[in-house]
Parts: structure tokens; sequence; C-alpha cells
């Protein structure tokens, strides 16, 4: 039996201490269903608790699409669609990697389109790979919904005007990824879809030889100085810089480097010196 996570909906694989999650509904966009966001949240689960996994990739398959948003027939005045209903922000809207708590690493490469729901990837992926022919769009005011938590996530990672030009003129508007890379909502583009894919790999396999409990801890600390004051954030960065003391990781990174070898991290957050 198939684990939860790795459905004809969503490909799950893990190698060399990388998680890929691939979307793969390319005949209708790679757009999300309920099963498939149940997937995707199960996969975010696994990637969390796995101790092989040091980095995530999120991707779509095929080379037109990266994630079109919610399937259009699943949407529904009821519930919003793909199975969200009333509840907290927290217990309802469990897609991205940051919505789902995942403080290992996450690469976003965008092979194609990005629409709607799928934006949610993008804005709170740590590292955005993007091919040359990828776009980025927001239908929610086409279709009558409230372009918010995704649009809020745009606004901050690029520029204000960027953000609403996507969000008020809908369908009428694609940003190309040039210009989403001048913007900042891109940080590295690819010639197309396998060289993005190819390059995110590289990248993780870079990061993947750090100290798994050093890369938490500096992600949650530049993530959470996005929602602080600068003096409050150095405060709390200062606090994840002690605690790391404590870990394994922090005398063997220099021992390691002294003998001239690779070091042997640790992957258990609770281990101490």
């Amino acid at each position: 039996m198939k684990p939860q996570y790795t459905t004809d909906a969503l490909l799950y694989n893990v190698s060399d201490g990388i998680a890929t999650i691939t979307l793969n509904r390319p005949h209708e966009g790679n757009s999300l269903t309920a099963d498939l966001v149940r997937s995707v949240q199960a996969a975010w689960e696994e990637v969390k608790a796995n101790p092989d996994v040091r980095v995530a990739i999120i991707t779509g398959a095929d080379e037109k699409y990266f994630c079109t948003g919610a399937s259009v027939s699943e949407l529904n005045t009821s519930d919003g669609g793909i199975g969200l209903q009333n509840g907290t922000l927290r217990e309802v809207v469990r897609i991205s990697s940051h919505q789902n708590e995942v403080w290992k690493p996450v690469i976003c490469a965008v092979n194609g389109l990005v629409n709607g729901a799928g934006l949610h990837f993008v804005v709170d992926a740590d590292i955005v790979v993007a091919s040359q022919t990828s776009a980025f769009m927001d239908t929610h005011v086409n279709i009558g919904q409230v372009g918010a938590l995704e649009n809020i996530g745009l606004a901050r990672r690029m520029s204000f005007g960027g953000a609403m030009l996507l969000t008020l003129l809908g369908r009428d508007y694609r940003m190309p990824a040039d210009r989403a890379f001048q913007l900042g909502l891109v940080d590295v583009i690819e010639p197309g879809a396998e060289a993005t894919r190819t390059k995110a790999r590289e990248l993780a396999q870079s990061i993947a030889k750090n100290s798994p409990q050093a890369l938490t801890l500096s992600k949650q600390a530049i993530w959470k100085s996005m929602e602080q004051g600068y003096q409050q954030s150095l405060e709390y960065g200062w606090q994840l810089v002690k605690q790391q003391w404590r870990h394994p990781d922090f005398s063997e990174g220099p021992k390691a480097f002294v003998e001239k070898r690779e070091p042997q991290w640790n992957p258990d957050p609770n281990a101490t010196e």
C-alpha cells in the first residue's frame, strides 16, 4: 500500500537527504483538490518527522504548470473549496511548508505557471528557483473570491505595487519570471523546467551538507524576524545562538574543520554535549 503522501496526484521521494514533493496533476494544471491538499499536508508531516530528510523541494509535474490554484470544479460557496471550512487560520489553511511549521529548508522549483493558491508554495518557500518560461498570476477576484493570504505573502516578499498588480488585475496580468526576479519573488532563474529542477537539487545538496540543527534554528531566526521588530528579532536570534551552544554540532563543526574531514552531524534536535 502506498503511504498517504504518495498518490497518483502527488509524488514523494527521498534521496541523499532531500525530499522531493511533486504535484502531479498536469492534465488540470496541477490544481489542488481536497485529496491532493490532504496528501500535501501528510507529505509536510513526513518531512518534519523523518530525520533522514535535511531539505525539501516542492515542484510540479511537466513543463507548463507549477500549480494553478484550487481546482475550480471543487469550488463551492459553502466551504471555500478544496476542503476548506470555517475555523482558525492555523486549523484550516495548511498547504505550504510554513503553514505546516516545517523548519527544515524548503526550495520551491517553479516549472511553469503559478496561479492563486499555488502562490502559497512560492511565498512560503525559503528559496525560489524558476524557469525562464514560468509566470505568476492571481485570479481570486475574477471568480468573486478575496485575494488575501497568498497576496499578503506576495506583498512581504516582493514590491507592494507588484503584489497589487497581481491581485487587482487578475487574469489580465501575468508576471513573467524575469520581472518576478527583479522584484525579489524569484531568487534564481534557469532556462527551462528540467534545468530549474536540476538547480533546485544542486542547491538542496549544498544545504544538506550543513548541520541540520543549525539550519533549523537559522531558518527560525530569519522567518520570525518577519513578524517582529528589529531589536525583538535580535533578542530572539540571540536565544537561538545560545541554544546551539549546547548541541553536539556546535563543537563538531570546528573540530571537523581543524581535522580536515567532513563533519558528522547529529540529527537529534534534543541532543546535548
